[in-house]
């Protein structure tokens, strides 16, 4: 299994790794530190998909909506879960990005424990 992170938080890339690797070793984190790094991955064919992407919602540059958008409009990406995480608790906002395509909108977790307890909530998902 396969999780692309586009975070451009150095510490909440740490904190997320380690908590995946707690989840599952299995688990192949790739990151990006922003929305058009992620995207110059993900375009690149050689590249396969990944299962699962988790987006920051507030990053410098492409914002997370931007980026949401543009792995959307792939229909190589269209069907792969995206799972926003952000500081923001607008429900306005989570409402909006869950029509652009979002699967969840998750508050970020800021501790070890609660970043173990959202990637296995993801995981443990059943997915169709």
């Amino acid at each position: 299994m396969t999780i692309l992170l586009i975070d451009d938080d150095e510490d909440d890339r740490k904190l997320f790794f380690e908590a995946a690797g707690e989840v599952d070793k299995a688990i192949n984190c790739i990151t990006a530190i922003n929305g058009e790094e992620a995207l110059q991955y993900l375009s690149d064919t050689a590249n396969p998909a990944p299962d699962f992407i988790f987006l920051d919602l507030r990053m410098p540059g492409l914002s997370g909506q931007q980026t949401l958008e543009e792995i959307k409009k792939d229909t190589r990406l269209a069907s792969v879960p995206v799972i926003v995480y952000t500081t923001s608790r607008d429900e306005k906002e989570s409402e909006k990005l869950k029509k652009l395509g979002a699967t969840h909108f998750m508050s970020k977790p800021v501790s070890p424990d609660d970043v173990y307890y959202m990637v296995s909530f993801v995981l443990g998902e059943k997915w169709n």
